[in-house]
């Protein structure tokens, strides 16, 4: 290394920091605590419940009052503790330390943050160290870089020094290229380059301001429930200032007539469907997380039930994204080290021989697998000290070490490279040559990298290149990045369940296709990215109708592809480890980044993380987003069903002319028995088990389907009728009005969490979900009754609600509605299973 390189002084690099800004990229910005409360305060069932608690301050109640301001303040508090939640989620995934660099400054080496690199720096890199930013390499001594995360390929590439100053930059890979690129690491020797891009201006920069162009579609479920909760609440608007002018025409009290078109529009408000929602997502994500999936966009959650295709990276994804020797060949014969302790004399010495060639403290990937092979096998020479390094050269593509032994011993000699570079420094013969290059092409066909091993022994002094040394070949030896042991039968249950996998790598055709057939992927077909580059967006939606194997390819290849099968009306979830997925991960429905190996870049641009790194997690993650959905069905038909009573009886005695049966104070306990069964009880409900054998649902189908909401208004209207009919019958036999309200109310509650029964299922009878357990179920029922218990039997809840006493006979009279209610709907359950199922 150089050591007269004086680079930038330290006012010129703060004159430089000051103008182009730090060496960062621009993150988006979070919401803040207006923007929440803003939200919370513009629902309409906020605003009604503030309401109401005013009116009953001016008529005095203080403790109706008090009551629903609580309920008011609660739904707030919940929503603010939810968004801090979440943005602590995403502040946690960032890394917010940005890599320190060593950079050449007044002529000293000085070790500054990596925000603080300028253009024009000149960075020293070394084994280990992430390069700070893109530059042009001055100086090059053995140069290898790991660029997986911009390409997507494993193997690390050479790099030379740059041959005039200004050499035109080049892409990320390929080797003997003069360019180092911002997020890369250095696998071995060092190098002295100078900055030429910092921020948003570097290769992952560029990547970065693709993603901010990419736009992505508001969730369809937010949209739908959106949409249903505006109508419905112009409606309840509606009907809520007809009743107040009706009321207060007819029956003279403003007052009571305003309290009451409250208490119409808090009945007919399905305000439960976004909190349903959210909770719903919320839930989801706890759920995903505990299957080591952290969930950092809720409408990937509601996604996952559509996607019918899966877009694959294969290296950190499919593999494990770590060289590992899979075959030696050596004396004719080949063996699979995998698993072994022990090795037959020729592969032992073959396998020694690679680790003296590899570097000692290896940061290289193939160097790495050499070592765990000879530690493995206890192949390792002790007592011996590295010597001398020959480097690779561009006319040599091998690497070769010289090794001291104890007691004055002959030097040792390792050598490993490419096939042809061995056999050139073995003088092998024409037949021996053609021997080796066969079998090396026989192991590449598998899907391997391959190198040969050659050694020697030597005295002083020793040459000047590894020309000068009388090598023996001992062998090949082949590398590969191994398959994750979850992915067959996490290909295998995709498959099942209707969901298209496809592998998308920057690797070789070759390769590629050994992965996919260890995969078990359908299809032989490979398309690669020169033939991709020639082919326009029509030709490209044709291809990959049929292709599932898609190599050599660069980002915005990728890119092309998503948008190819998005094009098509597929739902298209894809993953990814690396900067050069990021864009895919976002334009893709659902972008599932790898938490492990994967890049800020890659994760902030994805919906879902698998913290694990496991291919497997996705097949979870899938069901559980089925089990979401499935369960968000039930839930919403529930709310539609159990507020038709309400509103019904909230309306009857509007139009009869019979005594209130609800005030806002009876609508809001409902309130509080039905969010929780809405939310709580059918999150927590377990997936139907065919769930994973249904095809994809379209990702058309509404919501609110209509079979759904005819089977939602059947419910509600069975359970209405007997219930208004307990009400204005128990009037006219001359009942109290405080008893004919307790007894009705009574009977709505019971009612209502016969619906949470009826609703558990849309398949599957009563008798066969008994076995099915619901913790949540048992908890909400208790709690619910426990509270009813309370308001009817205590005095102060009997004031509060304008209860009468309840006696044995009436409770008798209770349980016969409610069970047959309960079997009336069970019974006709039955003949709506097929439209309700999907």
């Amino acid at each position: 290394m150089q050591t007269d390189l004086h680079g930038l002084t330290t006012s010129q690099a703060a004159a430089r920091l000051a103008a182009g800004g730090p060496n960062e990229i621009p993150r988006a910005g979070r919401r803040r605590l207006p923007q929440t409360l803003r939200d919370v305060l513009t629902e309409p069932m906020f605003a009604l419940l503030l309401g109401a608690g005013v009116v009953y301050l001016v008529l005095g109640d203080t403790l109706e009052a008090l009551l629903l301001l609580v309920f008011a303040t609660l739904s707030m508090g919940i929503a603010v503790i939810q968004e801090a939640r979440s943005e602590r989620t995403l502040e946690a995934l960032r890394d917010l330390t940005s890599p320190r660099a060593l950079v050449i400054r007044d002529g000293g080496r000085r070790r500054i943050a990596g925000r603080e690199v300028v253009c024009g720096d000149l960075v020293v890199l070394s084994e280990g160290d992430r390069v700070p930013a893109d530059g042009t390499l001055i100086e090059a001594h053995a140069l290898l870089t790991d660029e997986s995360l911009l390409t997507g390929e494993s193997v690390p590439v050479r790099k030379r020094a740059a041959a005039k100053p200004n050499e035109a930059p080049a892409q990320p890979g390929g080797d003997d290229l003069p360019h180092v690129f911002s997020g890369t690491l250095i696998v071995r020797g060092q190098g002295v380059a100078e900055v030429r891009a910092i921020g948003s201006t570097t290769e992952i920069g560029r990547i970065g301001q693709i993603l901010g162009e990419i736009e992505t579609a508001p969730p369809h479920l937010a949209r739908q429930t959106a949409r249903l909760v505006r109508l419905a609440a112009i409606g309840a608007f509606i009907c809520c200032l007809l009743v107040v002018l009706l009321y207060g025409l007819l029956r003279g009290s403003w007052l009571n007539a305003l309290l009451a078109g409250i208490a119409i529009g808090m009945s007919m408000l399905p305000e439960e469907f976004p909190l349903v929602l959210t909770v719903f997502m919320v839930m989801g994500a706890w759920r995903m997380s505990q299957a080591r999936v952290l969930t950092r966009r809720a409408a990937a959650i509601e996604t996952l039930g559509e996607a019918t295709v899966l877009c694959t990276d294969k290296t950190g994804t499919l593999t494990e994204n770590r060289m590992t020797v899979v075959a030696l060949h050596a004396a004719g014969e080949r063996l699979d080290p995998s698993g072994m302790t022990a090795l037959a004399p020729p592969f032992r010495r073959l396998a020694v021989a690679a680790a003296l060639a590899s570097a000692p403290d290896a940061y290289d990937p193939m160097d790495r697998a050499f070592h765990d092979l000879a530690r493995r096998t206890d192949s390792t020479t002790t007592g011996l000290t590295l010597s001398r390094v020959y480097g690779l050269q561009p006319d040599l593509l091998a690497m070769t070490q010289v090794w001291q032994q104890p007691d004055g011993r002959p030097y040792r000699v390792a050598a490993k490279g490419a096939p042809e570079a061995m056999a050139e420094l073995c003088d092998l013969g024409e037949v021996a040559r053609r021997t080796l290059v066969a079998e090396a092409d026989r192991l590449a066909a598998a899907g391997m990298r391959v190198l040969s091993v050659a050694e020697a022994t030597a005295e002083d002094p020793l040459p000047e290149t590894p020309r000068g040394f009388s090598f023996t070949l001992l062998g090949l030896a082949g590398l590969a990045d191994p398959l994750r042991a979850s992915v067959p039968d996490a290909v295998r249950e995709c498959q099942a369940a209707g969901i298209r996998v496809v592998m998308i790598t920057g690797d070789y055709p070759v390769t590629a296709c050994a992965i996919a057939r260890q995969a078990g992927l359908e299809g032989k077909d490979v398309l690669d990215g020169p033939t991709i580059e020639r082919r326009n967006d029509t030709e490209l939606a044709a291809a990959v109708a049929r292709v599932s194997i898609f190599a050599r390819i660069v980002p915005a290849q990728k890119l092309r592809i998503v948008s190819a099968f998005k094009a098509a009306d597929a739902v298209v979830a894809m993953t990814g480890d690396g900067v050069n997925d990021a864009p895919s991960l976002k334009a893709a429905d659902i972008g599932i980044a790898m938490g492990g190996r994967g890049t800020d870049v890659a994760r902030e641009a994805s919906s879902l993380v698998l913290l694990d790194d496991d291919f497997g997690s996705i097949v979870r993650t899938i069901r559980l987003g089925r089990r979401i959905y499935d369960n968000l069905r039930k839930a919403m038909a529930y709310i539609i069903a159990v507020h038709v009573p309400i509103a019904g009886l909230a309306l009857l005695p509007l139009l009869t002319g019979i005594p209130l049966i609800f005030g806002p104070v009876h609508i809001a306990f409902l309130e509080m028995v039905i969010d929780p069964v809405c939310s709580m009880v059918f999150e927590a409900e377990a997936a139907e088990d065919d769930i994973m054998q249904r095809p994809p649902r379209a990702a058309t189908s509404p919501l609110f389907s209509p079979a759904l909401v005819a089977w939602s208004l059947l419910q509600g209207a069975i359970a209405f009728i007997p219930l208004g009919a307990l009400y204005v019958l128990a009037l006219k036999r001359g009942l109290p009005e405080t008893d004919a309200r307790s007894l009705t109310f009574v009977s709505l509650v019971l009612v209502n969490l016969g619906l949470v029964l009826i609703n558990r299922s849309f398949a599957i009878s009563l008798t066969k979900l008994i076995g099915k357990a619901n913790r949540a179920l048992v908890w909400v029922a208790t709690v619910t009754l426990t509270l009813l218990a309370l308001v009817v039997i205590s005095p102060a809840g009997r004031e509060l609600f304008r209860f009468g006493p309840l006696h044995a006979d009436d409770l008798m009279l209770v349980a016969v509605i409610v069970v047959a209610v309960f079997a009336t709907l069970e019974f006709l359950k039955r003949f709506w299973r097929a439209r309700l199922v999907t």
